[in-house]
């Protein structure tokens, strides 16, 4: 099945967000992990239930996979993926439910 991979606004932010923070230290390694997380949202539509319930939510469609320390969070439709959220690993998934669409 041909999934079509959809940023929310949010997730977006969440990783310039982070590439600025990175950036302060180091422009490279902020370049970096921004070329893993797009190489990885890139990939998730071949195989996109290999993520991992988020435990968080524990909705089927509502996966997760790691880049670094990073969780990159999507939700899948029939035939799109909601990319909604790439946050640190060790901070908690709140108020991120206004994130995902509804069906």
């Amino acid at each position: 099945m041909g999934y079509k991979v959809v940023w929310s606004p949010e997730a977006v932010e969440d990783l310039e967000s982070i590439a600025k923070y990175i950036a302060r230290d180091s422009e490279f390694y902020a370049r970096a992990v921004v070329i893993k997380v797009l190489e990885l949202v890139r990939s998730i539509p071949d195989f996109p239930w290999i993520g991992r319930i988020v435990p968080e939510i524990e909705d089927g469609n509502i996966r997760e996979r790691f880049v670094y320390s990073y969780r990159v969070v999507y939700q899948v439709d029939q035939n799109r993926i909601l990319v909604v959220a790439v946050i640190h690993g060790k901070r908690l998934l709140e108020n991120i439910s206004d994130r995902f669409e509804k069906p």
